[in-house]
This record gives C-alpha cells, structure tokens and sequence, in this order.
C-alpha cells in the first residue's frame, strides 16, 4: 500500500536524521493538518530526527499505520533504522475528545516522560497515559506499526483539531506564527526530546 501511495502524483516523503530521537508524521500534508509541521519543528528545536509523508490537497488516502511498512521507502526505512526512538504525530477528532491528546505506542516510559512535559505546557487539555482510558484503535500497539519499529519503539501521539489550530475556535487568529496552542505543544514536544537523551 505504501508504494501505491508513494506513486501517486503529489506524495512527497521528508527525512533529516539528526540525533537518534526521531519524530514522524506518515498521514501528513491534508490527510491529518499540521500533523507534519508539529513533528517537523519539534525536531528541528530539538536536534531529532524527522520522517514526513505528505499528501497533497486533492488526496486524503488514509492507509491504516501497521500497513505503512518501510519495506516500501528506503527514506523511511533509513529513519527507522537510524533511531532508537520516536513519536509518531496523528490527527484525530471524536466527540467527547476534542481536548484530549491521547498518548499511545509501546514505550510507556517515553509516554508518560512526553505527558508531563505536555501536562505543564497544555494546562487545559486532558492529556491521556494510561492505554485504559485510550480507545483501542488509538492506542498504537501493533507490532507492524511504524511507532514500535525502532529499537526501543516509541510513543503514537493523537491530536485533536483544537491542538493543531484547525478548529473553529481558531478561525480568527491571523498570527503571527501558529496559534498559541499549537506552540504550546511543539514547545512541550520539544523539550520533552531534548531531556530524554540518555
């Protein structure tokens, strides 16, 4: 499915390796906004690694995260081979939970590690460690997702729409620069990256 998806006209694939913490946002560009912009500023303010996979406004093909296998992309598999761990960056929007940013994957350490970090920035957002009170299709576990490759796997981050400023309550903000939620998160991405090194 991948390499269907890289064949079509306007996927484009992003890929800095820096230091072995990576960030990924594989349902980039339209499919889930700002998803790429999040995971690509954290790693750069960070000096992490970056994989994107970018849509292009007339495509929103979403193929499920355990089928993107990097068998397909040499940049993608290059990233995974390059980390020792990530945090995959995910749009999502469901009633009941639109500020909720729900923390999945299989390295609890780095979830709740990245959770206190974004608790402090992101005051009045429910953020969600514990896999029990996550639904089930959000919490990351398959072993073929691209969250649990590296070495040590990682953290699959879902956001709401509010997060990533593409809901109503921002449709006024001319900036400059994202809105300040958005900030908050990337801020609290970032620093969370950096004080993990070890």
């Amino acid at each position: 499915m991948l390499a269907e998806l890289l064949a079509s006209p306007g996927v484009r694939e992003e890929s800095v390796l820096r230091s072995t913490f990576g960030f990924m946002a594989f349902h980039g560009g339209s499919l889930e906004e700002m998803t790429d912009v999040i995971a690509a500023e954290a790693a750069a303010r960070s000096g992490s690694s970056y994989y994107g996979l970018l849509q292009p406004d007339d495509l929103q093909w979403h193929i499920p995260s355990h089928k993107l296998s990097p068998t397909d992309s040499a940049l993608m598999q290059a990233f995974i081979d390059h980390v020792d761990v990530v945090i995959t960056v995910h749009g999502f929007g469901r009633q009941a939970l639109f500020t909720s940013l729900l923390l999945g994957g299989r390295n609890r350490e780095l979830a709740e590690h990245t959770g206190e970090f974004l608790r402090s920035r992101l005051p009045a957002y429910d953020i969600r460690t514990d896999l029990e009170s996550i639904p089930s299709d959000l919490r990351g576990q398959h072993v073929s997702n691209p969250v649990n490759l590296p070495r040590n796997q990682g953290v699959q981050i879902e956001l709401p729409p509010r997060v990533r400023g593409s809901s109503p309550m921002w449709w006024d903000w001319e900036g400059p620069g994202h809105t300040p939620h958005t900030e908050a998160l990337i801020t609290g991405l970032a620093d969370a990256a950096a004080a993990w090194a070890r």
